[in-house]
Order: C-alpha cells, then sequence, then structure tokens
C-alpha cells in the first residue's frame, strides 16, 4: 500500500515531517441519501474513508494514553452527526460537511474525505466521491 501520508507531503511536505496520520477505513453507516426515486425510500448503506494529519505536538504520543492524540470514535461522531437522520440529495455536500467539521477540529491540519454508495449500480461497485483539504500553517 502506499503511504498516504507521503501523498500529503506531496501538497505540502510539512505534512508528511511533522504530522501524524489517522485513518478510517470503509465505516459503513446506513444514509438517506440519493436524487433518483429508488433512493429516496430507504436508507441505504455508505461507507466512509477518512485520512487526517495530525500535527504532531497535538498528538503526541509521547506516553501510552488517549490524550496524547485525537480519538478514532470523534471521526465516527462527526460522521454520525453529518450523515444525521435528514435525506440528503447529494454525497458531494455530505462528503463537505464532514471534511469542513474535521479540519475545523484544533490539531488537523489536512482531511482527506471518500464517501462510497455500493448499493446504487448493479453493474459497479459502489459510487462515490473525495474531498481533501488543507489548513494553512
Amino acid at each position: 500500500m502506499n503511504s498516504i501520508l507521503l501523498a500529503f507531503g506531496a501538497l505540502d511536505a510539512r505534512l508528511a515531517t511533522h504530522c501524524r496520520l489517522l485513518s478510517l477505513r470503509r465505516h459503513e453507516l446506513p444514509v438517506r441519501i440519493g436524487v433518483h426515486d429508488f433512493e429516496r425510500h430507504a436508507p441505504q448503506r455508505m461507507w466512509f474513508d477518512v485520512d487526517l494529519c495530525i500535527k504532531l505536538d497535538d498528538a503526541p504520543a509521547r506516553s501510552d494514553d488517549i490524550s496524547q492524540t485525537l480519538d478514532y470514535d470523534f471521526i465516527r461522531e462527526v460522521i454520525a452527526q453529518a450523515a444525521g437522520t435528514r435525506h440528503h440529495e447529494l454525497q458531494e455536500t455530505l462528503c463537505d460537511a464532514i471534511a469542513g467539521t474535521l479540519l475545523a477540529t484544533p490539531g488537523v491540519q489536512a482531511a482527506r474525505v471518500a464517501t462510497r454508495k455500493p448499493d446504487v449500480y448493479p453493474d459497479c461497485a459502489s459510487v462515490g466521491v473525495e474531498r481533501v483539504c488543507l489548513k494553512p500553517w
């Protein structure tokens, strides 16, 4: 697997050298989303992938204690809050909302959020969007 931290570093080298990467993969939630009639009748499965560059000063891990980094529960809570119970038309706006909330968190210097809907079309594995956001140093 290629290093996502190094990929962020291609955007700004400090992301690779002054940050720690936290990742959440294929987190699954039922979400009310979609523009097609067949998507409006019930929630559908969505997968969420998140990568966060956390400044080492904010996630030093100097001791083996959760207070020394960002808790993955926080990432899951942001996704659940953004998904909520209302109907979303577009993955793009849901993805942007998640990315914006994560990036606004102190210590988070960069974020990548990808959303996928695996059950929309029978002839493909999934459809999705991705967003990458950076804070100014």
